[in-house]
């Protein structure tokens, strides 16, 4: 579970083919979110200790770690929490090794994520156990890990990792608060659901949006969703979707609109276009001009 030294691909020659591989990046959520993608079979860490929370999801194969005075087994599927300052280690568990993804939000990302989440609560979570078992989430991190790889697409991004960090702290860190009952702010929504009416093709972030609605992020997107039916990032593929449609009519065509409409290619604009219209958009663009002929 410790980070690799250098940027991009690191690789360890092993005995036979077997190769320790760990590919380290920073994500641009957060301010800087440090990630790791690795495989090892014969890496053994001596303990030693990280600033942020160690957050990883294990992909195939069993590692055996040290945290918190005791010897803990992560097999496929399981999710390690290793807290700021806890002393770890780290070795293999099964004849081929282990692999996994992790992610090292810092006390201060966890504490803007959660700052805003209890009545009341100040501080960051803390978290018992050294591995648990919850396959809905092991499911959400993966597809984190996945979208942040990319570095596409910002408000979906930030929306689905504020989900994934929230449910960690309600799911597994020591205390247990109530989430806030204050009355919908329709108000400050409606001024971020303008905002993307208003502006479809911009790459704006979830942390944006909740400095213009004057909430905390996923205060917002909990709301939003409320609210409107549709979490914001869902809300602003609608919004693009309804600008495409107009300038599509008006004889743009689909590579143009694309671009127009802040997707990132035509192939993103067809998936999408298809799955809310039922046609990819240079069918729609002819069967329109057909009708208006």
């Amino acid at each position: 579970m410790q980070k690799g030294d250098t940027v991009g691909d690191t690789v360890v020659e092993t005995e036979g083919n077997m190769k320790d591989n760990a590919d380290y990046s920073t994500a641009s959520v957060l301010g800087g979110l440090e990630l790791l993608s690795a495989q090892y079979y014969r890496q053994n860490f001596s303990r030693h200790t990280h600033e942020g929370y160690t957050v990883a999801v294990i992909e195939h194969g069993a590692q055996r770690f040290y945290r918190t005075g005791g010897q803990h087994l992560a097999n496929q599927d399981s999710i390690i929490l290793v807290n700021a300052d806890d002393v770890h280690t780290g070795q293999s568990a099964t004849d081929y090794g282990w692999a996994y993804r992790a992610m090292y939000p810092t006390p201060e990302q966890f504490q803007s994520v959660c700052a805003d989440l209890f009545q009341g609560r100040d501080g960051v979570p803390y978290f018992p156990q050294a591995v648990v078992h919850d396959p809905e989430l092991a499911v959400q991190m993966r597809l984190v890990f996945g979208l942040l790889s990319n570095g596409q697409d910002r408000l979906l991004n930030e929306t689905l990792l504020y989900s994934v960090m929230t449910r960690l702290v309600l799911r597994h860190s020591r205390s247990r608060h109530q989430f806030r009952q204050d009355s919908i702010p329709s108000r400050a929504l409606n001024l971020v659901r303008e905002y993307l009416d208003d502006y479809p093709a911009a790459d704006v972030s979830l942390v944006d949006l909740a400095h213009l609605a004057n909430l905390s992020p996923y205060y917002l997107v909990r709301q939003f969703k409320r609210y409107f039916g549709l979490p914001p990032h869902a809300y602003q593929v609608q919004a693009r979707l309804r600008h495409a449609c107009k300038l599509l009519q008006g004889g743009e065509t689909p590579a143009a609109v694309a671009v127009d409409c802040g997707f990132h290619d035509q192939s993103h604009l067809t998936t999408h276009f298809k799955r809310a219209m039922g046609v990819p958009p240079g069918q729609y663009a002819r069967q329109r001009n057909m009708l208006q002929a």
